[in-house]
């Protein structure tokens, strides 16, 4: 068996350095009780958000605005919440007289704009609501963007007509 020596000690290189940097950067941030920021969360707002229940058995509703403070366009891809068995991006519209839902795959929020889901347009569809989804409770809800980046606020549930 060879014995090889090094002839000058092994010293981390500059992408080592960065990761442990990071690394260090992540523990301090969970020691102190905060959470990390996901890219891109500084350049969405998210206001006036809730959830809106009738019976327990019935799905839910999600309302919220979205805003995109950021200079580049995002596109909202999917939703999810310990409060729903699933959750589902859907718009409500008038066709010819007649209300319709239906599903819809992504909703585009451009640079420097808002989108609002609201009674009558784009909502959250909470299906098989789970006991935690009534009046007076908060359930954490998690937007996910088309580039993977996800935003996570605690949304009131109130009945209908509540504010």
């Amino acid at each position: 068996m060879k014995t090889i020596r090094a002839t000058r000690p092994l010293r981390p290189g500059p992408a080592a350095k960065a990761g442990g940097l990071a690394l260090v950067a992540l523990l301090a941030a969970v020691a102190m009780g905060s959470r990390p920021v996901v890219a891109g969360e500084a350049d969405m707002a998210l206001s006036g958000g809730y959830m809106q229940t009738t019976i327990p058995s019935v799905p839910a509703a999600g309302y919220f605005t979205l805003e995109n403070k950021g200079e580049t366009d995002h596109e909202l891809v999917g939703a999810s919440s310990p409060g729903c068995g699933s959750v589902m991006l859907h718009k409500s519209e008038e066709v010819n007289g007649v209300s319709t839902m239906h599903h819809v795959d992504s909703v585009p929020v451009p640079a420097h704009k808002s989108i609002t889901f609201a009674p009558g347009g784009f909502h959250l569809m909470c299906m098989s609501p789970t006991a935690s989804l009534r009046p007076g409770n908060s359930v954490p809800v998690t937007l996910t963007f088309k580039n993977g980046d996800k935003l996570t606020r605690d949304f009131p549930v109130r009945k209908p007509g509540e504010q």
